[in-house]
């Protein structure tokens, strides 16, 4: 039997910076005792993306922050915590070192044991942190820099089902809203934008849809849009409020429909179990119309569908130490040679995706 566990886990892979405390008991569910995050948008906003140097100087400024607010916040000591974890890939490479870094002196200063944690595996265990969902299960991770279809049978044994070749689904909701002048990040403003708008004026394309498996691509759905506006500025010198809104419906439409259909060609690898689950994370789950469509999906197949809460389906450290906290009973503890990773696949019998998108690298 696992002995009760405390740990602290360490988040800076991208723009945000974060510190979270997480507790499991012997029985019961596990408690997240305290969760900091620090984002940085403020710091990247004139330059429409995030710098990678400017965000991992912010990360070494405040993840000592983080981790005494983390720490204040679940009334606990240092000395009390079981163990130290820390994402060390994948994602943006000084970011990466910055958090590593730092639980490395942790680990040292304390003597407590440390984990490296694949940020991947953070989101995908997400949903038993939340929701308890039994093994296995079949997860879409889908934000700015990420969007794989996994299926989860273990804390370490993940089957990559496919995934988007290009750009992820929010850094395309990012571009697009970019380029029809919508504000940041794109997301929102295009979700926003899209309740006003037709999404029928524009026939954009759904790339891939003719291809069978789960493999995606938002690239030229985005050079899609570009051409639509640029023809539009042409003919009438500019766009009007409700060309950007049936711009941005267009779009978002097609998105709805491509991840619709790959996560119905992705329940074919699904294997016999008493209980299915539909499991998805990452900030584009928050978009209503994307959330809306892959309930549907999950009602058709006979699944129950899990969206934890915004904030722990974007970046954040409770899912760091959950993730590290299950796969302690499967691996050994690491050791101060653990290495910051830019590019970590969950799933190693494949070749790691290619392509690099603005919130790190595709893994």
């Amino acid at each position: 039997m696992r002995p009760p566990l405390t740990i602290l886990g360490l988040e800076s892979s991208c723009d945000d910076t974060a510190a979270a405390v997480v507790h499991l008991p012997v029985s019961g569910p596990p408690a997240i005792l305290s969760s900091i995050v620090a984002d940085q948008t403020d710091l990247h906003a004139a330059f429409g993306g995030v710098v990678p140097e400017i965000a991992a100087r912010a990360h070494a400024e405040k993840l000592d922050l983080c981790v005494e607010q983390a720490l204040t916040q679940a009334n606990m000591t240092l000395g009390a915590i079981d163990a130290i974890a820390v994402t060390a890939g994948p994602g943006l490479i000084g970011g990466v070192v910055s958090g590593v870094m730092c639980a490395k002196g942790l680990s040292a200063a304390t003597g407590k044991p440390l984990y490296g944690v694949n940020h991947l595996a953070g989101h995908a265990l997400t949903p038993r942190l939340t929701d308890g969902v039994e093994y296995p299960y079949l997860m879409l991770l889908v934000s700015g820099g990420h969007c794989q279809f996994l299926l989860v049978k273990d804390a370490d044994d993940f089957t990559r089902l496919g995934g988007t070749i290009d750009d992820a689904p929010g850094e395309a909701f990012d571009k697009v809203a970019r380029l029809i002048g919508l504000g940041q990040p794109g997301g929102p403003a295009i979700e926003s934008a899209a309740l006003n708008g037709d999404n029928r004026r524009f026939a954009f394309p759904r790339p891939l849809l003719d291809r069978a498996g789960c493999d995606m691509s938002f690239s030229g759905l985005k050079t899609a849009v570009l051409r639509t506006r640029d023809q539009l500025v042409k003919e009438n010198g500019g766009l009007t409020v409700q060309d950007q809104c049936d711009l941005a419906a267009g779009f978002q439409a097609a998105v709805v429909d491509v991840l619709a259909a790959k996560t119905r060609n992705a329940f074919a690898s699904y294997p016999d179990a008493a209980q299915r689950s539909l499991c998805v994370a990452g900030g584009v789950a928050a978009n209503t119309a994307i959330r809306s469509a892959l309930e549907t999906v999950a009602s058709d197949q006979k699944a129950s569908f899990v969206a934890p809460p915004l904030a722990l389906c974007t970046d954040n450290a409770a899912m760091i130490a959950y993730a590290a906290a299950e796969q302690s009973t499967l691996r050994s503890e690491d050791d101060l040679k653990l290495s910051a990773r830019p590019r970590w696949p969950l799933d190693t019998a494949q070749p790691a995706m290619l392509g690099s998108g603005k919130k790190g690298p595709k893994a």
